[in-house]
């Protein structure tokens, strides 16, 4: 279980950069707030969000067809990924289950595609997935589980730690989902849910990695986008 990894690891508080309805800016977990008073010189690529390796190359691409944007608020930086890890990790050993941010990803300019916000969170459970999965969700083959839908996706994962590969795992779901909530449009969504599934692959894997799951988990470096049967 990961509760043996958090006596051994120590990680820094979450630190995520989020925007809510009352228009705060984004914190940077060195102290700094990075406000929309400098955002015109405050843009980084997508391959700088959240932390070194976060958003690989695949997902680079799959945020400009989700955002229609190719520069972003910049976020946390290197700690973001870790920091969440380490928070999951404290939940495993505390209560075995709960819920957290990894990232909030804010576009530039905001007004650059129907998502104005794409939000990283993850989830965890002592249990295996069900195997229902709600019907907007095509099934994807990786991980325990995973889907993808016009304004979400998420990838399930079993994690057990690279010293105690046979210990009973704990089970980690990375979603990516924007916050815009948009309605499925006409035609055909496939481009976007595999944006969708793309991101949220990313983030798992780097999951997976920075919570040092055996064999990161199952999950390969590619995400697997054609449907389950």
């Amino acid at each position: 279980m990961l509760m043996m990894t958090a006596r051994r690891r120590t990680y820094g508080l979450l630190c995520v950069a989020v925007a809510g309805a009352l228009g705060f800016g984004a914190v940077g977990c060195d102290g700094s707030d990075d406000t929309d008073t400098n955002a015109d010189d405050a843009s980084v690529t997508a391959d700088k969000l959240c932390a070194v390796g976060a958003v690989n190359k695949a997902a680079v691409g799959a945020l400009e067809v989700i955002t229609g944007a190719t520069l972003f608020a910049p976020t946390g930086g290197e700690s973001v990924v870790a920091a969440a890890a380490g928070e999951l990790t404290r939940e495993a050993a505390s209560a075995g289950s709960g819920t957290g941010d990894v990232c909030s990803i804010y576009p530039r300019p905001e007004s650059a595609g129907p998502a104005d916000e794409i939000r990283v969170v993850w989830r965890l459970s002592s249990t295996p997935p069900k195997e229902d999965t709600a019907r907007k969700f095509t099934r994807l083959p990786m991980g325990e589980k995973a889907g993808a839908a016009h304004d979400s996706a998420f990838v399930t994962f079993p994690c057990s730690p690279k010293d105690e590969p046979l210990a009973s795992p704990d089970h980690v779901s990375v979603w990516a989902q924007s916050r815009a909530m948009p309605t499925e449009a006409e035609g055909d969504v496939r481009p976007v849910k595999n944006a969708y599934a793309t991101l949220a692959h990313s983030f798992a894997l780097a999951m997976a990695k920075e919570l040092n799951c055996d064999d990161n988990a199952g999950l390969k470096p590619k995400p697997s986008l054609m449907p389950a049967s």
